[in-house]
């Protein structure tokens, strides 16, 4: 895995091109530094796949890749309209329902509507503040809208609730490491996160990451 750096907060992914969009998730996934979705996956809130649209309706335009062409962010939008709208619906006659705000948060941010999902999951979290899951997801949303600071106090905010949760340790590490270059903070939460989850299954992945920031620290030669 790279070990350069973050000097600062993420552009908003709104603003880059679909297929950097495309290409930087994949890396993501590949590296296991995806915030929320490394140890969130389907284990929390499972994030819901965006509705097919009728072709007819989403004319392709942009790159490709493989046979699948890559959606540009207006059509992902769209898509993430479609799939929330019974949803939405639903909240008019019953706005303070967290089960329902949940879900329309996590179909934004599966389409990459962060600023729209982080709004739902802070509605989700004014009725359930303890909800230390969804809270979780809301940072990794507002890393990813440009907001590494709110961020970081939403899972500051989870471990008063749940001081050894696996997510919020993990997350605060990563950003700390990426969004604030703040080695010995990620190297913290990361050692405090073996430290009260002795059992966890991707602990070989975790010592990795604390090598290599620890190595990111060794001055240059």
């Amino acid at each position: 895995m790279p070990t350069t750096t973050t000097t600062g907060p993420i552009a908003s992914p709104s603003a880059w091109p679909a297929k950097q969009v495309f290409m930087l998730s994949a890396c993501f996934l590949v590296l296991g530094l995806a915030i929320g979705y490394f140890f969130l996956g389907n284990k929390i809130i499972s994030t819901p796949k965006l509705a097919a649209v009728p072709a007819t309706s989403l004319p392709v335009h942009g790159p490709s890749m493989g046979a699948h062409p890559v959606p540009t962010m207006d059509q992902m939008k769209q898509m993430a309209a479609v799939q929330t709208s019974a949803l939405v619906e639903k909240l008019r006659t019953d706005p303070n329902n967290p089960k329902l705000l949940i879900q329309v948060a996590a179909i934004y941010k599966s389409a990459h509507q962060f600023k729209e999902a982080s709004d739902y999951f802070a509605k989700a979290l004014k009725i359930d503040p303890k909800n230390v899951s969804a809270r979780t997801e809301m940072a990794s949303c507002l890393y990813y809208s440009g907001d590494v600071d709110d961020a970081l106090a939403q899972l500051q905010q989870s471990l008063k609730y749940n001081p050894t949760d696996a997510n919020s340790l993990f997350n605060l590490g990563l950003i700390k490491w990426k969004g604030k270059s703040d080695s010995a903070g990620a190297i913290a939460a990361w050692q405090q996160l073996l430290k009260t989850n002795p059992n966890l299954d991707r602990k070989p992945i975790v010592e990795q990451m604390i090598a290599e920031a620890k190595a990111g620290d060794k001055p240059a030669n």
